[in-house]
């Protein structure tokens, strides 16, 4: 069973959900953008019997707190503070964790802060290198890291965050569309209709840029500490494609490969098939 709560971090309420036995290994869940914890709610289901699972909504995302961009910066390295102040808070000594994109930036710098409080990786969709932002769908971000003009932000904005857009992030790349549940882009365009949502969500995208600065880092303890890794990675993702995956195979010794018939949101349809990796790569650890 699914538990629902909440705790305080600096005097914000970070939501999250959790389920399975906390003797059982750890696995804490990070969502990518603009979604939440919403988007393991399956997945969790089908694990708790085997992990114990944790899947915290960022501030200003789910139900959440979303302060004041006035009182508290949105930028990766502060989601990176306050999540491990969850982790630390609610007893997390070691755990595994399972990144979709907003989550690997969030998770790797989680990894290499603290290498010895993870136990292995779970990688998807979640880009870590140079080669994974293609022109082709990266370029107005480009253009806004450049130049942080109204026009760039406004692009971005409209891009991003209409109705349309919300729908193609989980329709994109899928080959029955009819698998996909309605509920994720339709709870995601009313949480973001809230006062201030969508500026906090740009003020993450062009903050995004400093992700890049970091990706040395990133491979360094993929080299040094060598965790082992499962990559379960929609192989139709536009905005992380392929290419994003395959360089994880360079600097990581101990990593399961696999590419699936999905797009960017790949537990949305082919959720079956990812739990059923996890629970065949933690076995052999």
């Amino acid at each position: 069973m699914t538990h629902y709560r909440s705790t305080d971090i600096d005097g914000q309420k970070i939501f999250y959900r959790e389920a399975g036995d906390p003797k059982n290994p750890t696995l804490l869940l990070l969502h990518g953008f603009p979604a939440s914890s919403f988007m393991f709610r399956e997945l969790i289901q089908r694990l708790s019997d085997r992990f114990h699972l944790v899947a915290p909504d960022y501030p200003g995302f789910g139900y959440s707190d979303a302060p004041s961009r006035d009182t508290f910066a949105y930028t990766f390295d502060h989601l990176a503070d306050v999540i491990e102040k969850f982790a630390d808070q609610i007893g997390l000594t070691k755990y595994a964790l399972y990144m979709q994109d907003f989550g690997g930036p969030v998770g790797f710098r989680l990894a290499t802060r603290r290498p010895e409080k993870i136990s292995f990786l779970v990688v998807q969709n979640a880009n870590a290198y140079e080669e994974g932002l293609p022109d082709s769908f990266w370029t107005p971000a480009r253009a806004l890291w450049k130049d942080p003009s109204p026009a760039n932000f406004q692009t971005i904005r409209d891009a991003a965050m209409s109705s349309e857009a919300l729908a193609w992030n989980y329709t994109h790349g899928v080959a029955e569309v009819d698998r996909v549940s309605p509920d994720s882009w339709l709870i995601q365009e009313a949480l973001l209709s809230r006062p201030g949502a969508k500026e906090i969500m740009l003020d993450l995208l062009y903050d995004y840029r400093t992700n890049l600065d970091r990706y040395p880092e990133w491979h360094a303890y993929f080299r040094k500490h060598q965790p082992p890794t499962l990559i379960v990675w929609g192989k139709n993702d536009i905005i992380f494609p392929a290419t994003s995956a395959h360089p994880y195979c360079n600097d990581l010794k101990q990593i399961d490969f696999n590419l699936l018939d999905a797009g960017h949101f790949a537990l949305e349809d082919q959720g079956e098939v990812i739990a059923a990796h996890i629970r065949r790569f933690a076995a052999t650890l």
